[in-house]
């Protein structure tokens, strides 16, 4: 295997090494034996933030939504993967699903994530009935992107309903398996010569449609609860704090 090869591999892995298969349900508000609130974990670290972080931070949840996911089934090219996890991350998509799917190697690509995956709640399969299963048990409608079957128009789907969106593989497309587990398929009409989009383009192209739908039809793309949002701002601010967790268990050593 020569170094490329190496390099893809390990890139595509650090890209997908958030989440799990699927991700552990673990409580990040633990640390060590002392609960610790949302807001707890906020106030403690904010001396160790600028304000403007936290203000972005409380900016981006507020424009998150769950109730579109983005599934990536057997992409092997690294930068396509990259490329739809900032296309997700960037319009507000909080889950992404990754089906890995058989091949021979991975491609590296320079194309970088720029850190979207940090942001991301990821989810990973070995198969694509059981995401496709997983994800309409928790009541989403399982829509692939697919240039070779009954599809319906992007437009004429209502997004407002929850939807998982599914992007195959560079070459060979949407699996037969995903798409006989899918509940329909869907295609971007290109009125141009060129016959089919790249997968990320295609990608960044559809959820952006999600995202412009929602707003059409309810005025709003973002629903997390407060809840939530409460738990999700804890958690970012986690992640932008070097060191987080040695400084909680500090300040409760401190009371």
């Amino acid at each position: 295997m020569s170094h490329h090869e190496v390099d893809a591999e390990k890139e595509m892995n650090r890209l997908l090494a958030a989440g799990g298969t699927p991700p552990v349900e673990t409580d990040p508000f633990t640390i060590g034996d002392v609960r610790l609130s949302p807001g707890r974990i906020v106030g403690l670290l904010r001396p160790h933030m600028r304000e403007r972080r936290l203000e972005r931070i409380r900016d981006v949840v507020e424009n998150r939504t769950r109730a579109v996911v983005p599934v990536v089934e057997g992409l092997v090219n690294t930068g396509n993967v990259s490329a739809v996890m900032r296309s997700a991350e960037a319009l507000g998509h909080q889950d992404m699903h990754v089906v890995r799917g058989e091949h021979e190697q991975y491609k590296h690509s320079q194309r970088t994530a720029q850190g979207a995956q940090h942001w991301l709640d990821v989810w990973h399969w070995d198969a694509p009935q059981a995401c496709a299963a997983h994800l309409q048990k928790a009541g989403y409608r399982v829509v692939a992107l697919h240039l070779h079957a009954d599809t319906v128009p992007i437009r004429a789907l209502d997004f407002t309903e929850p939807t998982a969106l599914v992007f195959g593989n560079e070459e060979a497309g949407v699996t037969d398996a995903m798409l006989e587990a899918s509940d329909a398929a869907c295609e971007v009409p290109l009125p141009g010569f060129t016959e089919s989009f790249n997968v990320s383009v295609a990608a960044g192209v559809a959820l952006y449609h999600a995202q412009q739908d929602r707003l059409d039809r309810q005025g709003h793309h973002a629903d997390l609860s407060d809840q939530a949002q409460a738990r999700l701002e804890a958690r970012f601010c986690l992640r932008s704090v070097n060191n987080a967790e040695r400084i909680l268990r500090r300040k409760i050593e401190e009371g």
